[in-house]
């Protein structure tokens, strides 16, 4: 299901808000400190550490196969987990920890380009697009216009980290990051309105009952 991998690879970020409303993780806004991003990740071991995610990804996992689901899928879906912080790691300044109490952290910094940031964000959604097209079909045309409807929400959030507007505050920040679980049913919503292609391959096949061939 779309949703179920936009919560695995959205996890560290669906965590975060919480634990920043919390206070048990933190961070700042200050305008500048990248080109793309202003918010300044001063704590945040718990959901975005690579030892923390980790375990993220091995319980998402574990959780996924004691509801029934299959051993390749729960392995797609820890990896869709760990991958967040693989990416991460791509743009954040040097501010994403490894361990929760170490003090190696990673961070290539390419928010510190936009045209750096648009090649590699946009490009792997415009790759993620172009499968999930490709490996479904609509069943009606709720899945055909919704998906495209989805796709051009994702756009709109995403060009607005360009729009150099400055949140007012953490808490502002948080409650935000929480909207991303609209993003979560719609992928939900989408899913009920297509179908693998594959599985409508095999549904619409020629029968290969013996009795029928010549």
């Amino acid at each position: 299901s779309l949703g179920v991998l936009f919560i695995a690879a959205l996890l560290p970020d669906l965590l975060w808000p919480v634990l920043v409303l919390l206070g048990v993780e933190r961070v700042a806004i200050a305008p500048g400190v990248t080109r793309v991003s202003p918010l300044v990740f001063e704590y945040y071991p718990y959901s975005h550490s690579l030892l923390s995610v980790a375990l993220w990804a091995a319980a998402f996992a574990l959780l996924y196969l004691l509801a029934g689901g299959g051993r390749k899928t729960a392995s797609v879906l820890g990896l869709a987990v760990l991958s967040h912080w693989a990416l991460d790691a791509l743009v954040h300044r040097p501010d994403l920890p490894v361990t929760p109490g170490g003090g190696l952290k990673a961070g290539l910094g390419l928010w510190d380009s936009v045209a750096a940031t648009i090649a590699v964000e946009g490009g792997g959604f415009a790759a993620g697009v172009a499968l999930y097209a490709h490996c479904t079909r609509s069943t009606d045309r709720a899945g055909r216009y919704g998906t495209w409807g989805l796709v051009a929400a994702l756009v709109i959030v995403f060009a607005g980290q360009f729009s150099g507007a400055v949140p007012p505050d953490a808490p502002t920040v948080a409650i935000a990051g929480l909207a991303q679980w609209v993003f979560v049913f719609l992928g939900f919503w989408t899913d009920r309105h297509r179908r693998s292609r594959a599985a409508v391959w095999h549904q619409t096949r020629p029968s290969e009952n013996p009795a029928t061939k010549r």
